[in-house]
């Protein structure tokens, strides 16, 4: 069977009730220590007083001097002793021969104790150990005309103080017992709450639960951000960091999330502090898939979790994927024209109306190949003529029109294939997208070329056009008017115009729609 092990909250209130208990004993032996310290001091200044009071008496002189000193002496002090509740009363010679003495049969026998001080003139106190016990006394001269004539001592015995300092035991244990309760239930309490924190888990649990939260934050491949109520940053790991583009070794801990440099679509995502779910955003060169929601415990919110997912390279594979999709539907398509076609050249060969035949089949050839020379003569760059020639097969498949202009030229490619393909193959799918719903004719004009040092992009098309004021959203937020989860194209297109240092912008196109012009400076190249 397991040992069970205690909880955090159940060895701090062990600890701390041993630690109490102790502080409360310490503090009681420290209290008795005083009251008895006080209580002899007191003692020796009670028996000192009483003392000095009978060796000042001129009763006591007068019966020093007379023949039986006893006689007086003896019902004198015993009356002082019992009226000031001290345990003896001696009054005695210069050569130590008592006069008075609680038990009569010890009269005229010598008093035991130092003397010495008091038959030099000087009163003092002491405790000395005598016929009754230990006891605290005072010793002091009486004086006759300047001349020591006998000796005053009054003492108390030191059980007569220990009995009298036991009677002030309730006192104390009415002042400790509390303090000692008190404590105990302070104790309780903040065992109880720490339990409630802790969730009853022991020194050992919290270790290994440390150990496995450590390592799994620093191994999963999702990027993890956790703010507080108040909006401050309570822990991100090494993968948000990454995706979000933060310095490695920056504290972010406790720094409020708007004066960290975010992404702005990030920055807003946290800000606004709503619940989401696989929603595409933005940051830096990457398409990150976000998910973010309130964390409650308890129905209580204790901040805001948000999760992140590269999806880069998967957005890409997508999207040649669709390209590929789109250009084996258009392969399909012609195939089955191709076919209907060629049925129809060998039927009319078979009629004997050769003429029409060739005439036939020559102008749909003429037609495709001016497609293809006008692009790859135009178009050097290998990626962006396969990627327009696609694209016009596309669109036919569409019934939309796709005019590469004849101005069309670019002899190689002064940028990087992947961001010029990103420019043109998003600007042409939105385009195509925009003119979807229109009734035909349905028409996207295409122009790539290099002007005055700068690779100039323009897609014009017929379709309703964007509105100037949702031009912003369009490119930087990811913004679309169709389903949720697309408008990535345009925010592509801004990354690398950002990334070159160049611009957009957005017009009305001599067709009605929209004209998209992309401007990145590369130099060196010249219109054609």
């Amino acid at each position: 069977m397991a040992r069970r092990q205690w909880s955090i909250a159940g060895q701090l209130f062990a600890l701390q009730a041993v630690v109490v208990t102790l502080l409360v004993l310490a503090g009681a032996a420290g209290a008795v220590w005083l009251a008895r310290s006080d209580s002899r001091q007191a003692a020796q200044e009670e028996v000192l007083a009483v003392a000095q009071t009978v060796a000042r008496s001129p009763d006591v002189r007068a019966a020093l001097r007379s023949a039986d000193p006893s006689a007086a002496l003896q019902p004198y002090a015993e009356a002082t002793r019992v009226a000031t509740g001290t345990d003896f009363v001696v009054v005695m010679a210069p050569d130590r021969t008592r006069y008075s003495h609680p038990h009569p049969k010890r009269i005229g026998q010598p008093f035991v104790g130092d003397i010495a001080p008091a038959l030099a003139g000087r009163p003092f106190t002491t405790t000395n150990v005598g016929t009754l016990g230990e006891s605290v006394r005072a010793v002091v001269p009486v004086y006759d005309d300047e001349r020591i004539v006998g000796l005053v001592s009054v003492g108390i015995t030191t059980e007569a103080i220990d009995r009298k300092l036991l009677g002030q035991w309730p006192v104390l244990l009415g002042v400790a017992a509390p303090a000692l309760a008190l404590a105990a239930t302070g104790s309780w309490l903040l065992s109880r709450r720490l339990r409630r924190q802790t969730h009853g888990l022991g020194p050992a649990q919290m270790t290994r639960m440390y150990e496995y939260y450590d390592a799994v934050l620093h191994s999963v491949r999702e990027g993890l951000l956790v703010l507080t109520t108040d909006r401050r940053v309570a822990l991100v790991n090494d993968e948000g960091r990454r995706l979000l583009g933060l310095d490695a070794d920056a504290p972010l801990t406790d720094r409020p999330v708007a004066g960290i440099d975010l992404p702005p679509a990030v920055a807003e995502l946290l800000t606004s502090a709503r619940d989401a779910r696989d929603e595409p955003v933005l940051a830096g060169d990457r398409v990150l898939v976000a998910n973010q929601r309130t964390a409650r415990f308890e129905g209580i919110a204790l901040g805001t979790v948000l999760t992140l997912r590269d999806q880069t390279e998967l957005r890409t594979l997508a999207s040649e994927l669709d390209s590929v999709r789109a250009l084996t539907e258009a392969l399909q398509a012609q195939t089955h024209e191709s076919a209907n076609r060629l049925h129809t050249v060998l039927t009319l060969v078979e009629l004997g109306r050769t003429d029409e035949a060739v005439r036939l089949a020559t102008r749909d050839l003429a037609a495709a190949q001016q497609l293809t020379d006008r692009v790859v003569g135009a178009v050097t760059e290998p990626a962006l003529a396969a990627l327009l020639l696609g694209k016009s097969a596309q669109a036919g498949e569409r019934g939309v029109d796709l005019v590469i202009d004849p101005e069309c030229r670019l002899d190689g490619s002064p940028l990087p294939s992947a961001d010029l393909l990103t420019v043109v193959g998003n600007l042409v799918d939105n385009a195509l997208e925009a003119v979807a719903g229109n009734p035909p004719p349905r028409r996207v004009q295409v122009f790539v070329g290099a002007v005055d040092g700068e690779l100039v992009v323009r897609v014009g098309d017929n379709g309703p056009g964007l509105d100037p004021e949702r031009v912003n959203d369009a490119f930087r937020r990811g913004w679309s008017t169709k389903s949720a989860g697309r408008g990535l194209g345009l925010a592509l297109v801004e990354q690398v115009v950002r990334r070159h240092g160049g611009s957009y912008e957005v017009d009305r196109s001599n067709d009605g729609g929209s004209l998209f012009t992309v401007r990145l400076p590369v130099g060196g190249g010249e219109a054609r």
